[in-house]
């Protein structure tokens, strides 16, 4: 279908408009709210310190500028989501956890997503007083009395909650994934500074490297693209029931496993895990009274900062977290019981535990090319700056991923909208 075809079916249909207006009044409230400030801060020293520090560099993209810019929703939906990850992560270890999460149906799924709402409130609490701690150490914030400490955490707190109720909002009534669209906002909000700084610097001996740079990030777009979609079939065949005259099943059909089954999520573990030393050597390099432990302190972050140690242990780090998260969202012996109990079976393969073998082995092979996929595009933007010198988030890791994921999650999603339409 022709795109403005398409474009002149949405504005016709009320629902969906209405749905996408949702979505946009939602995201211009978020922005609205990264603007305004906390009270008594330096935004020039502010800029120049989260310029030199990777670890609260990149909490700022996620957070929509509102961290580098201290303002009472600077720790973006940061906190939902990492209590997101735990609460996946204790359906692992947890035996009730993943009977409420797999086996109770939707009322097991909206009691999960209450315990990670309400585990929400301390992350949120406890970030918020790591990073206010660190930047009033660090002199770009204003020593804080308790008082002063206690009112500006319950504010960034009640902020990241209600960024979180937002983001639910959105995905309610609007369209698309509410959380996932915040981020979004949050990345492609810092597009206009990187380009008006590539204009600044630009320099007309350096054009070919200009192009070189446009043509690998078209290609890592595309390769992103593919990869995210693409996917192994399973052939399902479903055995034939007779009852009386009625004949049933009989079809054949596929089970689909994505390559990149984990989505992005290995990505941002592996990112909290390896800077997180980073941010506590910092802290206690400016901050500790002793200076054995400042000079200890320092050592441990020279060499945590150094772009070899980083680069290497960040793309271990993706590629174990990206099989253990596989692990926690597609478990084959489930899959292989509701094939059994539906009657169901793969050709060739015993049903029960041949079938969960055979799956588990398919799903490690091609997990394989999705860890190794998620790995460079993690250490992607440090290789281009290092051979480029040129430091953009719209190059790859973390932002590129979510930013086509959640391009390709709207558009299939008004593609739906529009298909029922028609019917």
């Amino acid at each position: 279908m022709n795109f403005w075809i398409k474009i002149k079916m949405i504005l016709e249909d009320k629902t969906l408009r209405n749905r996408i207006l949702f979505v946009l009044g939602g995201l211009l409230i978020f922005r609205l709210l990264s603007a305004i400030p906390m009270p008594g801060i330096d935004s020039s020293k502010l800029a120049t310190f989260f310029s030199g520090n990777q670890f609260l560099g990149l909490i700022d993209v996620f957070s929509g500028g509102g961290l580098s810019r201290l303002s009472i929703v600077m720790l973006g939906v940061g906190p939902y989501i990492t209590s997101s990850i735990i609460m996946q992560l204790l359906t692992m270890m947890v035996p009730k956890m993943k009977e409420m999460y797999h086996e109770e149906g939707e009322a097991g799924r909206k009691k999960f997503t209450q315990y990670s709402r309400l585990l929400t409130v301390p992350i949120a609490f406890i970030q918020g007083f790591a990073y206010l701690s660190l930047l009033s150490k660090s002199g770009m914030v204003p020593a804080l009395g308790f008082f002063e400490m206690v009112t500006s955490i319950a504010i960034v707190t009640a902020g990241a909650m209600f960024l979180m109720w937002l983001g639910e909002m959105m995905t309610e009534f609007g369209i698309g994934n509410g959380t996932s669209i915040i981020i979004f906002a949050g990345i492609v909000s810092r597009l206009p500074s990187d380009l008006s700084r590539l204009y600044l610097t630009f320099d007309p001996a350096q054009i070919p490297m200009y192009l070189a740079f446009l043509v690998v990030a078209v290609i890592v777009i595309l390769g992103v693209v593919y990869v995210s979609e693409a996917e192994r079939p399973i052939p399902v065949t479903y055995a034939k029931r007779v009852r009386g005259s009625n004949t049933s099943g009989g079809v054949s059909t596929y089970l689909p496993l994505r390559v990149n089954q984990a989505g992005v999520i290995p990505i941002i573990f592996a990112l909290s895990i390896v800077l997180f030393p980073q941010m506590i050597s910092k802290y206690f390099a400016t901050a500790a009274s002793s200076e054995v432990i400042k000079t200890i302190a320092s050592n441990i972050y020279n060499f945590l900062s150094n772009n070899w140690v980083y680069g290497i242990s960040y793309f271990i780090l993706v590629f174990l977290f990206t099989y253990f998260y596989t692990a926690v969202t597609f478990d084959p012996e489930s899959v292989s019981t509701n094939l059994q109990k539906n009657g169901a079976f793969i050709p060739g393969v015993r049903p029960g535990a041949s079938t969960a073998e055979y799956l588990g082995k398919i799903l490690t092979r091609i997990t394989l090319v999705g860890a190794v996929f998620l790995g460079l595009i993690a250490v992607l933007p440090m290789v281009v700056q290092g051979v480029t010198g040129i430091s953009s988030i719209a190059v790859g890791g973390t932002a590129l991923l979510i930013v086509v994921s959640v391009v390709i999650d709207l558009i299939k999603k008004v593609e739906a909208q529009i298909s029922i339409r028609e019917y």
